[in-house]
């Protein structure tokens, strides 16, 4: 029955924007299934933590087929990949109608941290609909900000959000400290965040801003226009998300999904040397794991079965 409701991801993430809410529980995490060795010789991977699972069906267990692993359960910082849960936790308890008003600290939070933003000004009213594009596109940490002390309400309680969402989804390395991902001591690892990848892109909202090139947002009487640029250079290749990040402290970072050949893969590359070496990393491994299914006969990686079926609202990772 299970093979019967399968569809492409890459059809579904066309029409998940006529959806609105997030229904689906989230999967239980834990240790992914092995999967057999590819016969292909193993990528170079510069990043000091990566990792890549072939999730298109359900024959080896609860959380995919492995189809790359490195260091992936090191607990290291992630920097702006923090955001995925941002906008996770935000969708679980918001309207996308809500207006959030943009304070002066919001503004000057992103500003004294040095972090890349949204552009948004003291007084604006924008939509938690257009927030969440200002969140993921640019990475704003003025948006993040603002959406966190809207719906903690205040920053600290929404970490405690964050991190009670990440023990239901069973993220047993992961550690928040802020909406954002500016340093500090938080905290989580390759396979950890692949889970939440997988997980937050059920939600058809997120998965359609994930996706999303480029947002203009027009002049209103409540705002000023925004424009807005996704920073995942992995949407060119046909990615259909999620999220890329860089301190000093955590390298580049680089969450992302892809459909090959049918396939669905998940992916995290974290600490790498350059912005350029993220994305080629990934390219890298997506093609390893396509070239792997190729000289399979059929079935999964290295002609081994897949992963699971991650079923949502509208949206089903297949």
């Amino acid at each position: 029955m299970r093979n019967g409701v399968l569809i492409a991801l890459a059809a579904a993430l066309v029409t998940a924007g006529a959806a609105t809410g997030l229904t689906a529980a989230p999967a239980q995490a834990g240790p992914a299934q092995a999967g057999p060795a590819q016969a292909a010789e193993k990528p170079s991977v510069t990043a000091r933590e990566a990792y890549l699972v072939d999730i298109t069906d359900g024959a080896h267990g609860a959380h995919g087929t492995v189809q790359f692993a490195k260091r992936e359960t090191r607990r290291v910082p992630i920097a702006s990949l923090t955001k995925v849960m941002t906008a996770y936790v935000v969708r679980r308890q918001a309207r996308l109608d809500d207006v959030v008003t943009i304070k002066q600290a919001d503004v000057r939070h992103a500003v004294a941290g040095g972090a890349t933003t949204a552009g948004l000004r003291a007084g604006e009213r924008l939509t938690v609909r257009d927030l969440l594009y200002g969140l993921m596109l640019p990475s704003g940490a003025d948006a993040a900000h603002a959406l966190a002390e809207k719906y903690g309400p205040g920053t600290a309680k929404f970490v405690a959000k964050m991190n009670a969402a990440a023990r239901r989804l069973g993220l047993r390395d992961t550690r928040y400290a802020n909406p954002d991902g500016l340093p500090s001591k938080a905290y989580s690892t390759a396979r950890d965040q692949a889970t939440l990848a997988a997980a937050v892109l059920r939600d058809p909202v997120i998965a359609t801003v994930a996706k999303t090139p480029k947002r203009v947002v027009g002049k209103s009487a409540h705002h000023r226009v925004h424009v807005w640029r996704n920073t995942n250079d992995l949407l060119r290749d046909g990615a259909v998300g999620l999220k890329t990040g860089f301190t000093n402290q955590a390298g580049y970072c680089l969450s992302f999904a892809a459909v090959r050949d049918g396939r669905t893969y998940v992916g995290v590359v974290l600490g790498e040397r350059s912005d350029r070496a993220r994305f080629a990393t990934a390219r890298r491994l997506l093609d390893w794991a396509t070239e792997g299914v190729a000289e399979g006969a059929g079935g999964g990686a290295a002609g081994g079965p897949g992963g699971e079926v991650m079923e949502g609202a509208g949206v089903i990772l297949s």
